[in-house]
This record gives C-alpha cells, structure tokens and sequence, in this order.
C-alpha cells in the first residue's frame, strides 16, 4: 500500500471529499514521500471534488509568484521551477524541492484544460515576509493610487532601517528605535477603507490584484507585532503566527466565495500546525493552533485533519536556524511513541482513520515526533517529542515506517 498507486486514497477522498478544508499534515518538514503523498491526495481532490487552492506554510508573496504560474498568468513560460525563484529566505528547500516542481507541474497542465475562472490557486498562509510584503504594497499602490503610494513609503519608512526582522523586533521592543505598529496598521485600515474603489482600478484583473495587496499589508501588520513578540513568551509569538495563518485562510475563502467559488481548500503544513492543538501538550503551555483554530470557525465548514508519520530513514534539515540544508539520519522512534507503535504492527505503510474503535484503543497519551527544519538528535526527547491524543488531534492518519530526505532545487 501506498506506493505510488493513487487508488490508495480512495476512503480519504472519500471523506475528506466532503469538507470544505483539508488539511495534510508532515511529522517533518523535509521528507520526499509526505511532499508527494500530499500532492497525490490533492490532485485526486481538485479533479475529482473541484478545490478551489492549495494553502501552503511558505510567505504570501513568494507562494504569489507560484500561483500566477499555475493559474496562466505569470511570465515563466512552462518552466515551473522557475516560479519558485522568490523562495529565497531559510528554509529554501521546504519548497524549492522536485516534489513541489512536480506537482506545480500537474497543477499547471490542469488549470490549462479548465475556463480561468475554475483554475485552482496556490497560496501561502506564513507571515515571515516583512520587507517583501511592505515592497508588493508599495508596488501595487504605484499602480493604482500615487498619493497614498507616498504615504505608504513614510509609514513603513522606520522598517527599513536594516531590513532585518529580528533586529527591528529587538530593538522596537527595547526602545532603541520607533516602534512602528501603529503606521502599519494604518496602513491596512487605507487600504481596506479605499478597497471599492481599487476593486475597479484599471489594472489587469483589479479584484484579484486588490486581494493580494491587502494580504500583503495584513502580513506587514501581523509580522511587525510577531517579531516584537519574538522577544517574549513563545506561546505568544506561536499563537500570533498560528492565528495569521487562520486568518489568512478565512481570507482566501472569503475571496473564493466572492467569485463564485465553493472556497475549498487544502493546506499543506506541519503537524504542529494541523492537528488540533488541544489534543497534545501544546495546550498546556497555552498555545492553540490553525488545526484547532478552522474546528472551532463554523463559517470555515467541514475541516478534516490528516498527519503523517515516519518511523526512521533521513531527513533534510539544518544543524542551526539559517545553516546549510544536509540529508540527516533518523533515529528510530522511541518507544512509547505512537510511531514504534505502528512500526510494531508489521504494516510498513498504512492508512489509519479514526473511527471510534481506534479512539479508545490509541487514545493514549503517547509520545508523538516532530521534526521542524532543524533536526537535533542529540537532544532529541527534548527537541522533537510531546505527549498528544493523536485520534483527537488528527481525522485520519498516514504512517511509514521509512521515509527518505526531499531533494532541494539548489
């Protein structure tokens, strides 16, 4: 089972083919077989129940770039490596990756055979983008509004001191500079307020334009509060990025809706991120996540969560935030973790939902791994492991007990 063959997610398609989000987990953030299942899933899902976008953990407009691609609208040609250019900040390989290309690929030649306005989107959900969302919303004003453009570039003038988000977190919250916040959100009060008059601008497809620009700000906003919040409690600066993500995907539903669409849409994103934080340790600490955060949105529909898990194999990541990507061995799973126990069901690869029986037989709690771009097995326990509920964080499961590292472009 699941080698390749796409009947394997005939029940998933199945059930989650109901929901209005979908959203397809990863135990690490650089293994080839989580990148390419999920691809798998989410072809059979836009073909056969017509979603609407994919939703990835990667920055507004870098992800921006891909979709004017797969929609026919970017200048790349047939090259789809080519509108994954604008990954450029750590970690690259997450998305600069063959399996993305891959599947960019398929999602291109589909959207080719189908009228424009029922083309499938690629977007992105993160909020690390500080300067390059500040730049596309100064961009688009250029072309829409030259007065409010000069506004624009004195009220995010005191970002860009050093073009570096830390250190503005940093130094905004130790006094050593201005402490822009209030501009920024200013910012994304004019924009919003002038909205119906952009939606009609004279440029090209002025709705779509205005949606990507207003995102931008609200990434601006957003990621100006989480990098002073860096310097504070994780639980707040987690909860903040978490809650943009929700956010955002509200958003591009919304967005969706507008124009006539179901606003379905697939998130591919960690673990952490999909299952509902209220069923592990994370809930503890006081820190909720967009899994939990789509359940509880009536509005949002159905959600239906899958994680994926791995026993042992190799993994791309860095030794140290910003360092080199390596391919790394994984120690086997501990026991006591709900990976050694499906390795020790013989299964090399399985499909488990959670219906009622596998709730009380797996409710645990139990260890469960994550693996994020950094991988430290020397401080493993620490580093990689919490206790979780897992058949209340996830709908359904997908377990291998060896997975290998995703080859990156670069």
């Amino acid at each position: 089972m699941l080698e390749g063959d796409d009947t394997d997610y005939d029940d998933l398609v199945e059930r989650a083919g109901q929901c209005r989000i979908v959203m397809l987990g990863e135990a690490t953030h650089g293994t080839d077989e989580f990148y390419r299942m999920r691809a798998a899933i989410s072809r059979r899902l836009i073909a056969e129940r017509h979603f609407d976008a994919v939703a990835v953990e990667g920055d507004w407009p870098d992800c921006c770039r891909v979709d004017r691609h797969v929609r026919g609208d970017g200048d790349d040609g047939a090259a789809a490596f080519a509108s994954l250019a604008d990954f450029q900040r750590f970690p690259r390989w997450m998305w600069r990756n063959t399996a993305v290309v891959d599947f960019v690929d398929w999602l291109t030649a589909h959207n080719a055979s189908l009228p424009k306005a029922e083309r499938s989107g690629f977007y992105g959900l993160d909020m690390y983008s500080l300067y390059r969302s500040a730049d596309a919303v100064i961009e688009y004003l250029g072309t829409v509004d030259s007065e409010q453009v000069e506004i624009a570039r004195r009220q995010y003038a005191a970002l860009d001191h050093v073009r570096d988000p830390q250190r503005y977190g940093y130094e905004a919250v130790r006094g050593l500079r201005p402490d822009c916040g209030e501009a920024v959100r200013q910012r994304l009060a004019e924009l919003v307020q002038r909205q119906g008059e952009y939606k009609v601008a004279d440029v090209p497809d002025p709705e779509d334009a205005y949606f990507f620009a207003e995102r931008n700000a609200c990434v601006v906003a957003n990621a100006e509060s989480y990098y002073r919040a860096m310097f504070g409690s994780r639980a707040l600066s987690w909860n903040m990025r978490d809650a943009h993500m929700a956010q955002t995907l509200m958003a591009l539903q919304a967005h969706l809706r507008a124009q006539g669409r179901e606003g379905r849409v697939l998130v591919w994103a960690h673990n952490s991120h999909v299952g509902d934080a209220r069923a592990t340790e994370m809930s503890l600490g006081g820190e909720h996540n967009l899994g939990q955060l789509m359940r509880l949105v009536p509005s949002a529909g159905p959600v239906f969560l899958v994680g994926f898990t791995t026993y042992t194999g190799t993994v791309r990541a860095a030794r140290e935030w910003g360092g080199e990507a390596e391919s790394r061995s994984m120690n086997e799973a501990v026991e006591g973790s709900y990976e050694h126990v499906f390795y020790r069901s013989g299964l090399e690869a399985f499909y488990l939902p959670f219906a009622h029986d596998t709730v009380a037989r797996l409710d645990g709690p139990l260890l469960e791994r994550a693996i994020g771009v950094l991988y430290l097995p020397d401080t493993e326990m620490q580093s990689h492991y919490l206790y979780s509920r897992m058949p209340r964080q996830f709908d359904a499961v997908f377990h291998l007990d060896e997975t290998h590292a995703v080859e990156p472009l670069d």
